[in-house]
């Protein structure tokens, strides 16, 4: 049988015009994945905070025309994968989820029941991963696969925190952009990754562990002597204690040192709100005013053909393979991070 091939590629979503901010929220609030509250107890949270955070919300996506620019960045990169296929003489098709607004799982899993495939692979869009996103949408994806009886089994990947074609076009623009900013003397980097609470790690998520390691794969590529870095977190929410340093404080302690920045969103593969608006316009306001020197921010990968071409590498590597599975093959997390999917 001739093989027909069906790829998933997911992010969170983003809400596609004002009226969506607040139930966007809300979904995003009322998932046990990221609030672990009892349902009733959680409910209610998520009804609270998405009422209050939804003027605010608004506001930033206001000025990004009034809704997420994460859809289309998405399809752009499903398009640039898709083209990919075509390219190398592959019978597949790309099909975009989002967890928490559209198109969600049950959209998603009812177009790839009508394609008819007779393979499924999905690709997360988190290069780390996380029980908070990549597990949350698996679990969900999975959820309506058995509701809608789609009995063709997915091949998930897991992790890609060093993969080649996502550590490559990072250290590139970073090289750059370093010899940019040395004319304002000895630059410090902040590689920033998306905030969780401390105990979501402590549970055994992997989530910091394998941000340290996409780090880490920057710096081995860059090669860069007596380099300054430092891994922090933004996008702080809830009012428990989050992984950090957070970003602010680096920032803070930048204009103390009197010393130029450049952020590399080193867990976002995507342009959205996390970048365009909480980087590129309050944490660079805020430098500004704590007398930063220079500040850069890399671009996320995006559509960058490095990078889609090691999706659709992966895309065929996970041939035959037991999934959940990483770009290695293999379990990369210590035994310690009982969430890595590889401990199941």
């Amino acid at each position: 049988m001739t093989e027909r091939l069906a790829i998933i590629v997911f992010n969170l979503g983003g809400p596609d015009s004002p009226a969506a901010v607040r139930p966007f929220l809300f979904n995003l609030f009322n998932d046990p994945s990221i609030i672990p509250l009892p349902a009733p107890a959680r409910w209610l949270f998520a009804t609270l905070i998405s009422t209050l955070r939804a003027k605010k919300s608004r506001g930033y996506y206001a000025q990004l025309g009034g809704k997420s620019v994460l859809l289309p960045e998405t399809e752009a990169q499903a398009q640039s994968l898709q083209d990919t296929l075509t390219r190398t003489g592959q019978d597949g098709k790309v099909f975009v989820y989002m967890r928490y607004w559209h198109p969600m799982a049950r959209e998603v899993v009812a177009e790839v029941k009508a394609y008819n495939p007779t393979r499924i692979v999905v690709l997360p869009l988190y290069p780390q991963f996380s029980t908070t996103t990549t597990g949350t949408s698996y679990t969900a994806l999975e959820a309506e696969a058995r509701k809608q009886c789609l009995t063709v089994p997915m091949e998930k990947l897991c992790c890609y925190p060093t993969s080649d074609g996502f550590i490559e076009p990072i250290t590139e623009h970073l090289r750059n952009a370093y010899e940019s900013a040395r004319a304002h003397g000895k630059p410090r980097i902040l590689f920033s990754a998306h905030g969780l609470p401390e105990k979501i790690i402590a549970d055994g998520d992997p989530y910091e562990w394998q941000v340290a390691q996409s780090t880490k794969a920057v710096i081995a590529h860059l090669n860069v002597a007596d380099l300054d870095w430092v891994i922090c977190y933004q996008s702080r929410v809830t009012p428990v204690k989050w992984l950090g340093p957070s970003i602010e404080n680096e920032i803070r302690r930048a204009g103390a040192d009197g010393v130029p920045i450049i952020i590399v969103p080193i867990a976002f593969v995507s342009e959205h709100v996390e970048t365009l608006i909480e980087l590129d316009v309050t944490m660079r306001d805020l430098a500004a005013e704590c007398g930063v020197p220079h500040f850069a921010r890399l671009a996320a990968v995006r559509a960058d053909q490095r990078f889609i071409g090691a999706l659709a590498d992966l895309a065929n590597f996970l041939r035959d393979k037991k999934t959940p599975c990483s770009a290695t093959g293999k379990r990369i997390c210590p035994a310690s991070f009982s969430k890595c999917p590889h401990a199941a």
